[in-house]
């Protein structure tokens, strides 16, 4: 009999699930002695590399070698580091598996700080070495794949630090990871939801990654039991969720100020080149069409007919769902067919990845939560899902293969130095999917009931993505300012502002909930300091594209393609200007939100018709 995911009960074991719907990680060490093996190559090779401190300005010859031999390390570590992680979040309760977790993130802090001299020696070369060394005309070396890497170091000058303390500030990496690991550890491993009542009225374990699938249930009572018994769950950690969070707040504050930045929040955005006024512009803009979410907000009132709209009944699609308990092969040929705007190239590559091992689709006990694209330079991509059938899942498939193509082209394209792209591009990636995905179901499709579904699906994505990422966005940017000015940020005072916030952007409709104070305790995506504010940039970027490559056809497509192959050759608002976005403007925020109008004035006109 073949496997059925969605019919289990319980979470099953992992040894319970067939090996067709798992990653091979074999792909990266085909056994644990091999990770092993690696793993103490590069132990032997790191002293090598320590060796050749102070003597970059000597050569062109040297720095080359010094270059090259750090990417050898690093492009290892990474696979080393790739692999332990995530064969830990195969089960994360397996202790073999959290050592060598352990052992990899020891291992990624002691390199970055054996190779943290490299960037310090070369800024205090004298004026016109290191031009002297690029030249290849003077030097007979080729620093091809460093140009941008050098045009980054003297950007970023003023804020690199001697030898020394990026040494100690490299080997602090690992202790300032300790709050994301508590957390994950914590929310992964340790906590334990109540059994709830479904729609049938069966006992079934609650988990984060069956949330969504209550939260979404047509049946009120099984929403507002899951919100509940979620939330009451949050509520007895939240003063250890609170000291894990300003332990973030102030490695935040620590990594800043040692590198003379003014603000967490400037230091964040220094990486990948984004003005400050894009931050801004964006909670701006968004908290000035607030009026768009709170008409949304009244019109679900009236169509589910509650005399109250609380917090568990936003994500509950406002007409039966006609996409129910989607199985696996469907979700794959849906996305495939959804996609194949981006050409022939890109649908052999996405068929590939479907079947060849990049995918560890079912939830099994232990598993980490929610879904995330990954791999290192010189593997294919992997994606974790925990699939559920749902649409929004095929949505989230679309989305980690967009991610996973994004990373396949830019390693196919690009030298290890600049094969890494930004997150503030990755977001582009993988919500072009969804917005292909979705376009392509819409079009589909002319009956009422379908069409109602998925406009509101558009609805809620933007709302999800926009609105709920900018309201994080906000967020961060209050409590980063107050640990910064030495206010308060204990749990209390992170539930108050978090209250606040819902009630600003939910509007007078909405019957904001109590234990919703508890909802930032739940946010992983806080562990990487202004982070989520890319989902709204991201969204908004990716609609446009999507816009030009459905209607641009070959041309659009074609210059989509480069962006993806671009991999961080340039900074990202550069990129996706080439791309045909430019995201220093308001305008693609505005269309966003204009579009969030648009499909909310269609969807109104069916369900009052």
């Amino acid at each position: 009999m073949p496997f059925d995911w969605l019919s289990v009960g319980e979470v099953p074991l992992r040894s319970d699930i067939p090996d067709e719907f798992k990653w091979k990680l074999s792909d990266i060490y085909n056994a644990d002695s091999d990770w092993e093996a690696d793993f103490a190559r590069i132990k032997l090779t790191v002293p090598k590399l320590a060796a050749m401190k102070g003597t970059l300005g000597e050569s062109a010859g040297g720095l080359l070698a010094c270059l090259r031999l750090r990417d050898e390390i690093s492009m290892a570590v990474e696979r080393i580091y790739v692999y332990a992680t995530m064969k830990s979040h195969e089960d994360t309760a397996n202790p073999a598996y959290q050592n060598l977790s352990s052992r990899a993130s020891a291992l990624a802090a002691e390199t970055a700080g054996v190779s943290s001299f490299v960037t310090p020696e070369i800024i205090a070369m004298p004026e016109g070495v290191l031009e002297s060394f690029v030249d290849p005309k003077s030097s007979g070396c080729d620093f091809g794949d460093y140009r941008f890497m050098f045009q980054e170091i003297k950007r970023r000058k003023e804020h690199i630090l001697s030898p020394e303390e990026e040494n100690l500030l490299a080997r602090a990496q690992e202790m300032a990871s300790a709050p994301d690991d508590s957390f994950s550890m914590l929310t992964n491993a340790d906590m334990k939801f109540p059994m709830i009542k479904d729609e049938e009225g069966r006992d079934v374990e609650l988990t984060e990654e069956r949330y969504m699938k209550f939260i979404s249930s047509r049946d009120r009572s099984v929403r507002q039991a899951a919100f509940t018994a979620l939330y009451e769950t949050y509520g007895k950690f939240n003063n250890t969720f609170g000291a894990t969070f300003n332990g973030m707040l102030k490695a935040a504050r620590f990594y800043a100020q040692s590198r003379k930045f003014a603000s967490d929040l400037e230091s964040a955005l220094d990486g990948p080149n984004v003005p400050r006024a894009v931050y801004d512009n964006l909670i701006d803009t968004v908290e000035g069409n607030l009026s768009h979410l709170h008409r949304y907000m009244a019109l679900r009132k009236k169509i589910l007919g509650v005399s109250e709209l609380h917090m568990y009944d936003i994500y509950n699609p406002l007409v039966e769902n006609p996409y129910k308990d989607i199985p696996w092969e469907t979700a794959k040929k849906m996305a495939s067919e959804a996609l194949s705007p981006l050409g022939g190239e890109y649908a052999a590559q996405f068929g590939n990845g479907l079947e060849s091992g990049w995918i560890d689709v079912y939830a099994n006990r232990g598993k980490r939560g929610g879904a995330y694209s990954w791999g290192a330079y010189g593997t294919h991509p992997y994606i974790l899902l925990n699939y559920n059938g749902e649409l929004s899942d095929v949505m989230t498939l679309a989305h980690e293969m967009g991610h996973s193509m994004h990373s396949w082209y830019s390693r196919k394209c690009q030298p290890y130095p600049t094969c890494d792209y930004a997150i503030f591009c990755a977001e582009v990636a993988s919500t072009t999917n969804e917005e292909l995905t979705l376009d392509y179901m819409l079009r589909a499709t002319s009956e009422r009931e379908k069409r109602i579904y998925l406009l509101n699906t558009r609805v809620e994505r933007i709302r999800a993505t926009v609105y709920r990422q900018v309201m994080f966005a906000s967020f961060e940017r209050e409590v980063h300012a107050r640990s910064q000015a030495g206010a308060d940020t204990t749990a209390s005072e992170l539930g108050r502002i978090w209250h606040a916030l819902n009630e600003k952007y939910f509007g007078q409709e909405m019957a904001v909930d109590s234990l919703i104070s508890l909802e930032w305790s739940r946010i992983p995506h806080f562990y990487s300091p202004f982070y989520v504010y890319q989902y709204a940039t991201g969204y908004s970027a990716a609609a446009a594209l999507a816009a030009q490559i459905t209607n641009g056809g070959e041309i659009a497509a074609s210059r989509y393609l480069k962006f993806l192959s671009s991999g961080g050759s340039d900074y990202p608002i550069e990129l996706l200007k080439r791309a045909g976005v430019d995201m220093s403007t308001r305008a693609p925020i505005e269309a966003a939100l204009d579009l969030f109008r648009k499909t909310l004035d269609e969807m109104e006109s069916l369900l009052l018709r």
